[in-house]
């Protein structure tokens, strides 16, 4: 019984552990995901679009791993900080945090899509 479960243990910690090395590369391409998303989001200029960006962003950013995932968290947090400080409502940070979440956690960005934004986007 002692084998078996140190049999079960060993597994666990190496299995968690033969990830560590694609977290950074992961987290690069979840911000360069976040990154996308800001240009698009820019280049659009679609009134009451941001929102479905924040969501796109975060959920393209999710999908590349826990890295990705973890980009999309500090990379939002950060913005909705600065933004935060810039005198914008606390209710329209609140909203693309939640945005925020909705992406990160696999929900369809589309919720958020404006009617008639271009399908390129």
């Amino acid at each position: 019984m002692k084998v078996l479960l140190a049999g079960l243990v060993l597994t666990l910690v190496v299995g968690a552990q033969a990830q560590w090395y694609r977290f950074p590369g992961e987290a690069a391409r979840g911000a360069k995901d976040m990154w996308r998303a800001y240009g698009d989001m820019k280049d659009a200029n679609w009134k009451n679009s941001d929102k479905y960006f924040h969501a796109r962003g975060n959920y393209d950013a999710a999908r590349r791993g826990p890295g990705g995932r973890w980009a999309a968290g500090v990379i939002s947090d950060a913005r909705e900080m600065v933004q935060g400080s810039s005198g914008r409502g606390h209710e329209d940070s609140a909203a693309d945090q939640a945005a925020n979440r909705w992406g990160r956690n696999g929900g369809d960005p589309n919720r958020y899509r404006p009617k008639g934004l271009p399908k390129k986007y």
